[in-house]
Protein backbone atom coordinates (compact mmCIF):
# COMPACT_ATOMS: atom_id res chain seq x y z
CA UNK A 1 0.00 0.00 0.00
CA UNK A 2 1.46 3.62 -0.77
CA UNK A 3 0.98 6.94 1.35
CA UNK A 4 -0.60 8.15 -1.45
CA UNK A 5 -3.66 6.85 -0.59
CA UNK A 6 -4.68 6.18 3.26
CA UNK A 7 -8.29 4.19 4.28
CA UNK A 8 -9.88 4.04 7.45
CA UNK A 9 -13.10 2.12 8.33
CA UNK A 10 -15.63 3.93 11.65
CA UNK A 11 -18.67 2.78 11.80
CA UNK A 12 -19.13 0.90 8.52
CA UNK A 13 -18.02 3.74 6.46
CA UNK A 14 -14.64 3.22 4.72
CA UNK A 15 -13.02 6.71 4.35
CA UNK A 16 -10.88 6.57 1.35
CA UNK A 17 -8.17 9.82 1.21
CA UNK A 18 -6.16 11.13 -1.80
CA UNK A 19 -3.21 11.60 0.34
CA UNK A 20 -0.69 13.77 -2.04
CA UNK A 21 -1.23 17.46 -0.71
CA UNK A 22 1.24 18.88 -1.74
CA UNK A 23 0.92 17.95 -4.87
CA UNK A 24 -2.86 19.03 -4.65
CA UNK A 25 -3.85 15.16 -4.57
CA UNK A 26 -2.59 14.95 -8.09
CA UNK A 27 -3.39 11.65 -9.27
CA UNK A 28 -0.38 9.36 -10.66
CA UNK A 29 -0.99 5.65 -11.48
CA UNK A 30 0.76 4.62 -7.96
CA UNK A 31 -2.27 6.62 -6.53
CA UNK A 32 -4.78 5.49 -9.16
CA UNK A 33 -3.74 1.69 -8.42
CA UNK A 34 -4.20 2.18 -4.58
CA UNK A 35 -7.58 3.60 -5.50
CA UNK A 36 -8.55 1.02 -7.62
CA UNK A 37 -7.38 -1.61 -4.49
CA UNK A 38 -9.48 0.48 -2.17
CA UNK A 39 -12.91 0.27 -4.60
CA UNK A 40 -12.91 -3.19 -5.30
CA UNK A 41 -12.53 -4.09 -1.29
CA UNK A 42 -15.58 -2.16 -0.41
CA UNK A 43 -17.46 -4.07 -2.96
CA UNK A 44 -16.98 -7.06 -1.46
CA UNK A 45 -16.41 -6.27 2.15
CA UNK A 46 -19.25 -6.59 4.34
CA UNK A 47 -18.34 -4.11 7.12
CA UNK A 48 -18.65 -1.08 4.73
CA UNK A 49 -21.66 0.00 4.26
CA UNK A 50 -21.34 3.01 2.55
CA UNK A 51 -17.74 4.95 1.05
CA UNK A 52 -16.55 8.40 1.68
CA UNK A 53 -14.38 9.95 -1.32
CA UNK A 54 -12.05 12.92 0.63
CA UNK A 55 -8.58 14.63 -0.12
CA UNK A 56 -6.12 15.79 2.22
CA UNK A 57 -4.77 19.14 2.48
CA UNK A 58 -6.61 22.21 0.93
CA UNK A 59 -8.04 21.14 -1.67
CA UNK A 60 -10.30 17.57 -3.11
CA UNK A 61 -7.94 16.66 -6.11
CA UNK A 62 -6.66 18.59 -8.99
CA UNK A 63 -7.26 16.03 -11.69
CA UNK A 64 -4.21 13.75 -12.82
CA UNK A 65 -0.89 14.80 -12.32
CA UNK A 66 0.25 16.30 -15.42
CA UNK A 67 3.87 15.50 -14.77
CA UNK A 68 2.78 12.20 -16.26
CA UNK A 69 1.58 13.40 -19.83
CA UNK A 70 5.18 12.52 -21.76
CA UNK A 71 5.20 11.22 -25.43
CA UNK A 72 3.94 8.05 -25.81
CA UNK A 73 2.08 5.69 -28.33
CA UNK A 74 -1.51 5.57 -28.91
CA UNK A 75 -2.05 2.07 -27.80
CA UNK A 76 -0.01 3.16 -24.30
CA UNK A 77 -2.09 6.31 -24.12
CA UNK A 78 -5.22 3.95 -24.65
CA UNK A 79 -4.19 1.65 -21.79
CA UNK A 80 -3.57 4.63 -19.56
CA UNK A 81 -6.77 6.66 -20.38
CA UNK A 82 -9.14 3.68 -20.03
CA UNK A 83 -7.10 2.76 -16.56
CA UNK A 84 -8.03 6.03 -15.26
CA UNK A 85 -12.10 5.26 -15.76
CA UNK A 86 -11.52 2.44 -13.60
CA UNK A 87 -11.64 3.80 -10.31
CA UNK A 88 -15.15 5.68 -11.99
CA UNK A 89 -16.57 2.06 -12.79
CA UNK A 90 -16.15 1.08 -9.33
CA UNK A 91 -17.74 3.42 -8.10
CA UNK A 92 -21.17 3.86 -10.16
CA UNK A 93 -21.16 -0.02 -10.07
CA UNK A 94 -20.69 -0.56 -6.46
CA UNK A 95 -24.05 -1.36 -4.56
CA UNK A 96 -23.26 0.66 -1.70
CA UNK A 97 -23.86 4.63 -1.34
CA UNK A 98 -20.55 6.88 -2.79
CA UNK A 99 -20.13 10.53 -1.14
CA UNK A 100 -17.84 12.76 -2.30
CA UNK A 101 -16.21 14.86 0.35
CA UNK A 102 -15.73 18.33 -1.90
CA UNK A 103 -13.31 21.22 -0.50
CA UNK A 104 -11.27 23.43 -2.03
CA UNK A 105 -10.84 22.53 -6.05
CA UNK A 106 -11.94 20.00 -7.56
CA UNK A 107 -11.12 20.06 -10.59
CA UNK A 108 -10.49 17.68 -13.74
CA UNK A 109 -10.16 13.88 -12.89
CA UNK A 110 -11.24 15.52 -9.20
CA UNK A 111 -14.32 16.55 -10.48
CA UNK A 112 -14.59 12.99 -12.49
CA UNK A 113 -14.39 11.33 -9.63
CA UNK A 114 -17.20 13.37 -7.66
CA UNK A 115 -19.31 13.20 -10.47
CA UNK A 116 -20.09 9.53 -10.44
CA UNK A 117 -20.46 9.52 -6.24
CA UNK A 118 -24.11 9.27 -5.82
CA UNK A 119 -23.78 12.47 -3.57
CA UNK A 120 -21.34 15.50 -3.68
CA UNK A 121 -21.33 17.10 -0.26
CA UNK A 122 -19.16 20.75 -0.73
CA UNK A 123 -18.19 23.22 1.13
CA UNK A 124 -18.98 27.16 1.01
CA UNK A 125 -15.33 27.47 -0.33
CA UNK A 126 -15.20 24.46 -2.57
CA UNK A 127 -14.78 25.20 -6.70
CA UNK A 128 -15.44 22.89 -9.73
CA UNK A 129 -14.40 22.79 -13.23
CA UNK A 130 -13.54 20.74 -16.03
CA UNK A 131 -10.13 22.69 -17.55
CA UNK A 132 -9.36 19.63 -20.16
CA UNK A 133 -9.65 22.43 -23.44
CA UNK A 134 -7.47 24.73 -21.75
CA UNK A 135 -4.21 22.13 -22.02
CA UNK A 136 -5.59 21.25 -25.74
CA UNK A 137 -7.09 17.76 -24.17
CA UNK A 138 -11.29 16.67 -25.15
CA UNK A 139 -13.44 18.29 -22.32
CA UNK A 140 -15.31 14.73 -21.93
CA UNK A 141 -12.05 13.13 -19.84
CA UNK A 142 -12.27 10.71 -16.54
CA UNK A 143 -16.15 10.39 -17.06
CA UNK A 144 -17.41 14.47 -17.55
CA UNK A 145 -18.83 13.33 -20.66
CA UNK A 146 -21.13 10.82 -19.51
CA UNK A 147 -22.41 12.20 -15.96
CA UNK A 148 -21.84 16.19 -16.46
CA UNK A 149 -24.86 16.26 -19.05
CA UNK A 150 -27.37 14.22 -17.38
CA UNK A 151 -26.13 15.53 -13.52
CA UNK A 152 -26.73 19.56 -15.10
CA UNK A 153 -28.14 19.10 -18.14
CA UNK A 154 -26.78 19.62 -21.57
CA UNK A 155 -26.30 23.56 -21.62
CA UNK A 156 -24.81 24.09 -18.54
CA UNK A 157 -22.82 20.89 -19.05
CA UNK A 158 -21.54 22.23 -22.54
CA UNK A 159 -20.84 25.83 -20.60
CA UNK A 160 -18.86 23.82 -18.08
CA UNK A 161 -16.57 21.61 -20.74
CA UNK A 162 -16.11 23.98 -23.41
CA UNK A 163 -15.11 27.17 -21.36
CA UNK A 164 -13.26 25.40 -18.60
CA UNK A 165 -14.63 28.00 -15.91
CA UNK A 166 -14.71 27.37 -12.31
CA UNK A 167 -18.17 27.29 -10.81
CA UNK A 168 -18.45 28.87 -7.21
CA UNK A 169 -19.89 26.53 -4.47
CA UNK A 170 -23.20 28.37 -4.80
CA UNK A 171 -23.62 28.38 -8.20
CA UNK A 172 -22.91 24.29 -8.19
CA UNK A 173 -25.47 23.86 -5.90
CA UNK A 174 -28.05 26.10 -7.65
CA UNK A 175 -27.25 24.36 -10.93
CA UNK A 176 -27.45 20.03 -9.11
CA UNK A 177 -23.40 19.66 -9.08
CA UNK A 178 -23.85 19.37 -5.74
CA UNK A 179 -26.22 17.30 -3.48
CA UNK A 180 -25.01 19.18 -0.24
CA UNK A 181 -24.06 22.94 0.35
CA UNK A 182 -22.28 23.70 4.03
CA UNK A 183 -19.89 25.72 5.69
CA UNK A 184 -16.09 24.62 5.63
CA UNK A 185 -16.48 24.37 9.61
CA UNK A 186 -19.42 21.69 9.40
CA UNK A 187 -18.38 19.66 6.18
CA UNK A 188 -17.06 16.89 8.11
CA UNK A 189 -20.22 15.99 10.20
CA UNK A 190 -22.25 16.71 7.42
CA UNK A 191 -20.78 13.63 5.48
CA UNK A 192 -20.38 11.28 8.23
CA UNK A 193 -24.00 11.94 9.30
CA UNK A 194 -25.33 10.91 5.73
CA UNK A 195 -22.48 8.36 5.23
CA UNK A 196 -23.46 6.65 8.65
CA UNK A 197 -27.07 6.94 8.54
CA UNK A 198 -26.41 4.95 4.75
CA UNK A 199 -24.43 2.33 6.73
CA UNK A 200 -26.66 1.46 9.62
CA UNK A 201 -29.80 1.62 7.07
CA UNK A 202 -31.45 -0.90 4.56
CA UNK A 203 -28.69 -2.19 2.68
CA UNK A 204 -30.23 -4.53 -0.27
CA UNK A 205 -33.09 -1.57 -0.41
CA UNK A 206 -30.06 1.13 -0.74
CA UNK A 207 -28.52 -1.65 -3.52
CA UNK A 208 -31.21 -2.05 -5.12
CA UNK A 209 -31.97 2.08 -5.49
CA UNK A 210 -28.76 3.32 -6.35
CA UNK A 211 -28.98 0.89 -9.18
CA UNK A 212 -32.40 1.61 -10.47
CA UNK A 213 -31.34 5.21 -10.37
CA UNK A 214 -28.21 4.02 -12.70
CA UNK A 215 -29.86 1.92 -14.85
CA UNK A 216 -32.43 4.69 -15.77
CA UNK A 217 -29.83 6.96 -17.29
CA UNK A 218 -28.92 4.33 -19.93
CA UNK A 219 -27.36 1.23 -20.84
CA UNK A 220 -24.48 3.02 -22.74
CA UNK A 221 -21.51 4.28 -20.21
CA UNK A 222 -19.52 2.20 -21.72
CA UNK A 223 -20.05 3.25 -24.98
CA UNK A 224 -19.51 6.80 -23.92
CA UNK A 225 -15.84 5.74 -22.24
CA UNK A 226 -14.49 4.27 -25.36
CA UNK A 227 -15.68 7.33 -26.64
CA UNK A 228 -13.70 9.36 -23.94
CA UNK A 229 -10.75 7.27 -24.60
CA UNK A 230 -10.35 7.19 -27.83
CA UNK A 231 -10.92 11.10 -27.79
CA UNK A 232 -8.35 12.05 -25.27
CA UNK A 233 -5.72 9.64 -27.31
CA UNK A 234 -5.97 11.44 -29.86
CA UNK A 235 -5.82 15.15 -28.09
CA UNK A 236 -2.67 13.71 -25.81
CA UNK A 237 -0.74 13.18 -29.14
CA UNK A 238 -1.16 16.23 -30.47
CA UNK A 239 1.02 19.59 -30.45
CA UNK A 240 -1.55 22.14 -29.04
CA UNK A 241 -1.57 19.41 -26.10
CA UNK A 242 2.42 19.14 -25.94
CA UNK A 243 2.81 23.05 -25.79
CA UNK A 244 0.45 24.02 -23.51
CA UNK A 245 1.79 21.27 -20.96
CA UNK A 246 5.30 23.24 -21.82
CA UNK A 247 3.44 26.49 -20.89
CA UNK A 248 1.75 25.64 -17.76
CA UNK A 249 5.60 24.60 -16.48
CA UNK A 250 7.15 27.50 -17.38
CA UNK A 251 4.82 29.25 -15.56
CA UNK A 252 4.76 27.11 -12.73
CA UNK A 253 8.87 27.40 -12.43
CA UNK A 254 8.85 30.80 -13.48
Amino acid sequence: MTDKLQTKIDDGVLTITLNRPDRLNAIDIEMLDAMVDALQSAVTDETVGAVVLAGAGRVFCAGADIGQMIDRTPADWEQIVDHYLDPVRLIATMEKPVIARCHGDVVGGGLGLSLACDFRVGAEDSRYSAPFVKLGLAGCDMSAGYFLPRLIGMGRATDMMMTARFLDAEEAYQIGLLSRLVPESQLDDAVMELAQGFASGPTRALAFTKNAIRRSLDRDMENEFDYEIFAQVQCLQSEVHRERVAAFFSKRSG
